[in-house]
């Protein structure tokens, strides 16, 4: 009785070893159909995918500027957008909270915050957290003349903090005052100090620049919300300039990146772009 068992036990492990085999070297209808799916394109996913997608991060840093109902509505959903940067060209990188700060939102700041964004030295100057402030510079010799996003001083971000000051208590705007008079006791909490733009120049060097057959392919010069000549994608507003020299400007401060304009009897007939590995020419159209 007991060699039958035995004889038994090993006929059924042979047995479902040799279905099990089987099972797993030939795939069952559903498998396959869904081998069949995994060889077409997916048109739905983001080309970056698994990253979010590129627009919504876009959007969310956007609208983070001045839309609270539409951030709430982003970042609700995917609160991990809270901490969402964007480069707007050039290596301009800003996060939601970043341009929250520099506009002096103090209620999108916050909402971010309560969702995981990552305070920075510069929106804590937009809260007029003084002693945060002043302990940071205090830790960190020089830091004070670190640029934000744009190229906006730390002074900057702390004038800005006042601009809901209709809705601040005494306290908050006390405190604010009080670090705007600090910064500006340190003589270069303003960032870079660049050379002085002719406004009535200006529009010269406005229009459209072209570098190649594509409809994107170009460039658009315009002035900004700040008065300034800005460069942005063809069509699109974009990071300012700042002047250094004739016809030449750094990109929103970036020190690495900067832009010449080739100008022929005060007129301009092209932009260069000039970056550590490339240099682009535009012509205007």
């Amino acid at each position: 009785m007991k060699n039958n068992n035995s004889s038994l036990s090993r006929r059924a492990v042979i047995k479902s070893s040799v279905f099990g085999i089987l099972a797993a070297s030939i795939p069952s209808i559903s498998y396959a159909n869904y081998l069949v799916d995994y060889k077409e394109p997916n048109k739905n996913l983001p080309s970056r995918y698994p990253s979010i997608d590129d627009e919504i991060v876009n959007e969310v840093v956007g609208k983070s500027h001045f839309d609270f109902e539409r951030v709430k509505t982003l970042v609700d959903k995917r609160p991990e957008l809270a901490r969402a940067t964007w480069d707007w060209s050039f290596g301009d990188w800003e996060s939601a909270i970043g341009a929250a700060s520099h506009v002096g939102r103090r209620d999108i700041v916050n909402y971010l915050i309560s969702k995981g964004a990552r305070p920075t030295m510069f929106t804590f100057a937009m809260l007029g957290n003084f002693n945060v402030v002043k302990a940071m510079i205090e830790s960190n010799e020089g830091i004070q003349k670190t640029q934000g996003p744009h190229g906006i001083s730390l002074l900057q971000h702390a004038k800005a903090g006042l601009r809901m000051k209709d809705k601040m208590s005494n306290e908050a705007i006390l405190n604010s005052e009080k670090l705007i008079d600090y910064l500006t006791s340190l003589g270069n909490a303003d960032g870079e100090v660049y050379e002085k733009f002719n406004e009535d120049e200006m529009p010269k060097y406005l229009g459209d620049y072209k570098y190649g057959d594509g409809e994107k392919d170009g460039f658009s010069v315009k002035i900004n919300m700040r008065k300034m000549l800005a460069l942005g994608k063809l069509g699109e507003f974009g990071g300012g300039l700042y002047p250094i020299g004739d016809n030449k400007f750094l990109y929103n401060g970036i020190s690495s990146v900067y832009i010449t304009f080739q100008v022929k009897n005060d007129v301009v007939e092209s932009l260069t772009i000039h970056e550590p590995e490339l240099t682009l020419i535009a012509k205007k159209v």
